[in-house]
Order: C-alpha cells, then sequence, then structure tokens
C-alpha cells in the first residue's frame, strides 16, 4: 500500500491534470469552433471523456483515483476511506484543481488569475448536478463491485454522455467546480453559481451511497486504494 503521502500526491496530480485538460479543451475548442458553440462541447467532451480513462488507470492502483471531493465522500461514508485520509484527498483534490486551471491559462497565454462570468444557474441546472452526480456514483460503485477493470472506462463514457444528457454539462465534482470558477473561458462558471452546484453534487453522492449498498451490497474490507474514480 503507497504512503498517505504518495497517495494524496497522486490524487493533487491527477486532479491537475483532469482540469487542464478540461479548461485547456475547453479553449481550443473555443478557438477553433468558428462560434459553433455545440462542435465546441463536443470537443470538450471528448477529452474529458479520455483523460479521465488515462489518468484512472494511471493511478488508480496508488490512490484509487477518486479526483472528487464527492467520490472519497461516498468511500469515506461507506468505510473504504479513512476519514483523515478523505480530508487530505479532499485538501490535495481541490489544490491540484486550482493548479490544473492556472497551467490551463499558461498554456495558452491567458491570464493567470481570472474570475469566471459565466452564469450556471437554476433548478434544472441544479437537479442536473444532482443527478449528475448519483450517476456517476452509481457507476462506479456498481461495475466496482463486479468488474473493477472496466471502472476507467465506465467512468470515462458515463461522463461523456453527461455531458450532453444534463442541463449542468455535468460538472459532479467539487473540486472541478471550485475551480472553474477561476477561469473565465468555455468551462467556467461564476463564483456565485458554485455553492449551490456542490449542494446538489453533495445531495446526489448521498443518494446513491446507501442506494448502492442495496443493489449490490455493502462496502468489501476497507481499502484506500481501488480502481475508482471521478
Amino acid at each position: 500500500m503507497p504512503g498517505l503521502a504518495q497517495r494524496a500526491f497522486a490524487e493533487w496530480l491527477g486532479t491537475a491534470f483532469l482540469l487542464a485538460a478540461v479548461v485547456g479543451s475547453g479553449i481550443m475548442a473555443a478557438k477553433l469552433s468558428g462560434g459553433n458553440v455545440a462542435l465546441a462541447l463536443l470537443c470538450n467532451t471528448i477529452a474529458t471523456g479520455a483523460i479521465l480513462v488515462a489518468l484512472i488507470l494511471t493511478f488508480a492502483a496508488m490512490s484509487g483515483a477518486h479526483f472528487n471531493p464527492a467520490v472519497t465522500l461516498a468511500f469515506a461514508l461507506r468505510g473504504e476511506t479513512a476519514w483523515r485520509d478523505a480530508a487530505i484527498y479532499i485538501a490535495a483534490q481541490i489544490s491540484g484543481a486550482i493548479i490544473g486551471v492556472w497551467i490551463a491559462h499558461l498554456m495558452f497565454e491567458l491570464p493567470l488569475l481570472q474570475l469566471s462570468l459565466t452564469q450556471r444557474s437554476g433548478a434544472g441546472q441544479w437537479l442536473a448536478e444532482a443527478v449528475a452526480t448519483f450517476g456517476l456514483l452509481l457507476t462506479i460503485l456498481g461495475v466496482a463491485s463486479r468488474t473493477p477493470a472496466a471502472v476507467p472506462y465506465a467512468v470515462g463514457l458515463y461522463i461523456t454522455s453527461a455531458y450532453w444528457f444534463t442541463a449542468s454539462t455535468s460538472f459532479a465534482n467539487p473540486a472541478v467546480t471550485i475551480a472553474r470558477s477561476l477561469s473565465d473561458t468555455f468551462a467556467g462558471i461564476a463564483p456565485q453559481g458554485v455553492p449551490a452546484f456542490i449542494a446538489a453534487q453533495i445531495a446526489g453522492a448521498l443518494l446513491a451511497v446507501p442506494l448502492a449498498g442495496w443493489l449490490w451490497g455493502g462496502a468489501p474490507a476497507k481499502r484506500d486504494a481501488r480502481p475508482l474514480a471521478s
């Protein structure tokens, strides 16, 4: 079992790469799509789904490849991640996400420090975030209960789909939500929209945990590194 420092660093680095991909691909897509928002979103979707598969395959054996406080919370509630470790994971995820956004800005020669002006609010978007996170957790827990090796592909495919079937384009991740508020680019969200998105995401995760336990049984023996992610 890798040490906590190694696992936390894996969560930090993986989440940084995830946000660099989400924000960076959004910037590139906006530049190349000629104002076609649907095409830009499609490009952003493909990059996000692909990087999730790659990152989960890379870091699953190290930290579990959560990259998402909602996922870490779910595993803590199931007794699979110690609460102390969960707190450190979440801090690493949030800080890594912010660094990933800044790296994307630097790569595209944009101002490092930004605040998004993109308004994402309303009951439909909040419901979408709850649904997206609920579905993500069910996907992770359900697939992991039977075929853990398939989790990276299931997560990547789920997020690729959820970008399009949810009104919010499926943030489904509090660290992602916080970090994207710091980018006034295609993938951004205005800071005032962040608290409601995070509340909806946590609600979705809290609903998914007991349902997953009922459908597929309780958590296996406690372990911190397993092929699960966000």
